[in-house]
Formats: structure tokens, sequence, C-alpha cells
């Protein structure tokens, strides 16, 4: 039971844990923000070498780095060393999650062969089938993603699933 003198807002805050705890939406965690997938954002793949090299390279447990409460994986030290000096350069987009899908308001797994860089910025998709239709409009695709993720970000994909927030889009703007 609430006292008569807990301000307002501690009051309400309450109810609204309470009511999503009971909705099964729970308190939002940093771990449904990020794809992390055999403990390694990216599969484990060189988020770098798609930038340096052109291709999905897989990184190696050697070179290793922490960022925004994501562990990733390089192929080389100069590539640990290079995202760790700028690492938001090489952060894939929507934490991972496939742009296509994010587009559609859900968080589908990202596959590190599946990816694209557009306007400097890393997407990963759920698959090249995915990938192609993507590829049709990226542009479109990415607006609507980005609509979307400030919405999605924290919310499970089998909460979005089956009761998505209001205002999501469901494809390209």
């Amino acid at each position: 039971m609430f006292s008569l003198r807990a301000p307002l807002g501690a009051i309400v805050l309450a109810i609204l844990v309470g009511l999503g705890t009971v909705a099964g939406i729970g308190v939002a965690q940093a771990t449904d923000e990020l794809n992390i997938k055999d403990g390694y954002m990216a599969h484990g793949y060189d988020v770098v070498a798609y930038f340096t090299d052109g291709n999905a390279v897989v990184g190696n447990d050697q070179y290793t780095a922490e960022y925004d409460g994501a562990k990733y994986r390089f192929a080389s030290a100069d590539n640990r060393d290079k995202f760790q000096a700028n690492p938001d350069k090489y952060a894939p987009q929507f934490g991972g999650y496939c742009a296509f899908g994010t587009a559609m308001g859900r968080k589908f797994d990202g596959d590190p062969t599946a990816w694209k860089i557009v306007d400097g910025k890393l997407y990963l998709n759920l698959n090249k089938d995915i990938q192609k239709k993507w590829l049709e409009n990226p542009a479109g695709f990415i607006r609507g993603a980005n609509h979307n993720w400030p919405v999605i970000a924290s919310v499970p994909d089998a909460t979005l699933e089956k009761n998505p927030p209001a205002g999501l889009t469901q494809g390209p703007q």
C-alpha cells in the first residue's frame, strides 16, 4: 500500500512497472537492445573488416573489445584498436538486429554474412533473401527502422510479436 505522503511520480512509476510486469512486458533490459549470439555482437564477426576489407571476416578470441554492453571480436589487433578509437563508426545499427525486421517493427537475428554499409553505417539482415528485399529500398527501410528503433529497442521480440506498440511502421518510409 502506498503512503499518501509518497510523491505522485513515485506512485505512478510503481503502478506502471506493476502493470508492465503483469502484462508480461517487464522492466526494460539492455540485453534486449543488443543481438548477442555466442557471447559476441555480430556472431563474433569483425565489424571493422566490413569497412576495411569489404568482407565478412570471423574474429579471433585473441582480439576482443567491449562497448556499450556488448563484446566484439576482431581478426587483428589493428582492427580492435580502430574499433576502440571510434566504436560508433563500426558498431552495427539497431543493436545488430536485422534492419529489415526493425523496419517492420520486429527484432530478428542479424546474419553477419548478409550485410551492407550505407552512408558509413553497418546494417545486418536476417539472411540473404531478406537482404535482397531490403536492397530494393535501403533508404526507405532505414527510415522505417530509425522510426521504430526507439520504440522497440528495449522490448523483447516475443512481446513485439504478440503485442506490438502503437505507432510502428511496417516497412519503408
